[in-house]
């Protein structure tokens, strides 16, 4: 049997760890959390970093926020949010492997309050055809860290995004050249040479040195 991971204290999308609450049926291990909204629930380990965000209100809010009315719910802004969300919460949402799964989600000051996102993207920039972008694809959606592009520059965003998978890490090429202390750019050529990945990232450049035939 491997060695128990201490989750106590970790936070997976709005459930915070508390602490070690016995064992189920299948003798799996169960931790108490503490759900953002104040409700207190029991999730097996596998579950907590596979796919449970909450106790179970996010869907609720994902399915009543179609439901609310604030005179802006057919305001295309609107429908931008209820996109992030599901992305960001949503497990049965095809994208989510890409957002919530990797744990980006949305901060609370826009999550919880539709009106300042819509104020935000009002004030820094929104136009009929721009889309939101990330500025750090690892980071959240939040203030500091969005910006409206078009669609043609996001694109071209996403084309230059790569994710990588070695050993159970998932990062980005940017990210595996930190990592490795490869020049991203050797990386990305090894990439598109149709490399294999251990080789990719771990065999060092080779260093070329000048020599003196006088």
């Amino acid at each position: 049997m491997g060695k128990l991971i201490d989750l106590t204290g970790k936070r997976f999308g709005k459930l915070i760890v508390i602490k070690k609450n016995g064992k189920d049926k299948f003798r799996q291990n169960m931790w108490l959390c503490k759900c953002d909204c104040g409700n207190y629930v029991t999730v097996r380990a596998y579950s907590l970093k596979n796919n449970t965000r909450s106790c179970g209100c996010l869907q609720k809010e994902l399915t009543s926020m179609s439901k609310k009315t604030h005179g802006l719910s057919k305001n295309i802004l609107y429908s931008v949010m209820y996109s992030i969300k599901n992305r960001c919460y949503n497990k049965n949402e095809p994208s989510y492997k890409y957002y919530g799964k990797r744990g980006i989600i949305i901060c609370n000051e826009w999550k919880n309050n539709f009106i300042s996102f819509y104020n935000w993207a009002i004030n820094n920039g929104y136009k009929k055809g721009l889309t939101i972008d990330r500025i750090d694809v690892n980071g959240n959606y939040e203030p500091n860290n969005c910006r409206w592009i078009t669609i043609q520059e996001q694109q071209k965003n996403k084309r230059n995004t790569v994710y990588i998978k070695y050993n159970r890490q998932i990062h980005t090429l940017e990210e595996w050249a930190k990592i490795t202390k490869i020049p991203q750019k050797t990386l990305h050529q090894r990439y598109y040479d149709n490399w294999g990945i251990e080789k990719m990232l771990t065999q060092q450049r080779e260093i070329h040195r000048r020599i003196n035939w006088n």
